[in-house]
């Protein structure tokens, strides 16, 4: 079964990065000088996906708003002759066939998973946690659909992460079936550094098969009262396997003040617009401070 559709998880507080995100989606916050949830969208666009679904919560309007069109904008910028501007905009409104769907209250990303389920249907989906951009040549998502066409199973991107991030991370232990692919025996879900079986972490790409939501149903809620993915994917490895992919790629963490400053100048630095002033800054700063 090919797989068509992509869900975005965009339901989120945000609360890494207050006081920014108070009154606006942390999914809307500019990387350079698009939001970071457009890096999610254009992967999946990339990665050959033909619908993608957004899980929202209340407050989070801007994100609707900035995949919609923009009449008064777009008269002001042709009136202007900003015809560059003019066509980026009208891109961005033609990126997608988009879905938008509530999650009703924070019961956690299994639950968020779940308000996703009458838009999937039976078919196979990539989730995206579009705090997670990954710059690569070949899209994560992509790596991971070709995995899951290959082995017939749900997906992981997997990443090795140090010791001292292990308890932030769903963690797996799998055995090797190839280059960088494993088939997953065990997952845990925040482990303390000494239960860990490995320093393989889930990161923000998977393919689940529709099965998945069966299994969110079925878990119950976990660490912090919430339903959490990683127990429902570990009642779905009774019944079917699973695989973790430890994709190529460049992944960034945006969910936090120090990721997101991180990716805003590594990303501006490889723009030939703006790379070469912005390094001509940072060589220039004093850092013996």
């Amino acid at each position: 079964m090919s797989v068509r559709k992509a869900v975005i998880l965009a339901a989120g507080y945000g609360t890494r990065l207050l006081p920014a995100t108070k009154a606006q989606p942390k999914e809307v916050l500019p990387l350079v000088d698009k939001p970071i949830i457009q890096y999610a969208v254009e992967e999946a666009v990339a990665s050959g996906l033909q619908q993608v679904i957004i899980v929202t919560s209340a407050g989070k309007r801007a994100i609707q708003d900035h995949f919609d069109r923009s009449p008064d904008l777009e008269q002001r910028l042709e009136a202007n002759g900003d015809r560059a501007r003019l066509d980026d905009l009208r891109r961005i409104s033609n990126l997608a066939n988009i879905v938008y769907v509530r999650q009703q209250e924070p019961n956690g990303i299994g639950d968020a998973v779940l308000t996703a389920r009458d838009v999937v249907g039976n078919e196979p989906f990539v989730l995206f946690f579009p705090d997670d951009v990954i710059v690569s040549d070949v899209p994560a998502a992509r790596q991971l659909i070709e995995i899951f066409e290959a082995q017939g199973g749900s997906v992981l991107a997997v990443q090795e992460v140090p010791p001292e991030e292990v308890p932030s991370y769903g963690i797996v232990d799998g055995e090797a079936v190839g280059e960088g692919v494993y088939r997953v025996k065990t997952l845990v879900e925040k482990p303390r550094l000494a239960d860990a079986p490995s320093n393989l972490a889930i990161v923000g790409r998977y393919v689940l098969t529709p099965e998945i939501f069966d299994a969110v149903t079925k878990t119950p809620p976990g660490k912090g009262g919430e339903i959490q993915i990683t127990d429902a994917l570990s009642l779905l490895l009774r019944d079917q396997p699973i695989f973790a992919c430890r994709f190529q790629g460049r992944r960034y963490d945006t969910g936090r003040p120090l990721g997101l400053l991180t990716a805003s100048i590594e990303l501006a630095l490889q723009r030939p617009d703006i790379g070469p002033e912005l390094r001509r800054y940072l060589r220039a700063l004093d850092l013996s401070g």
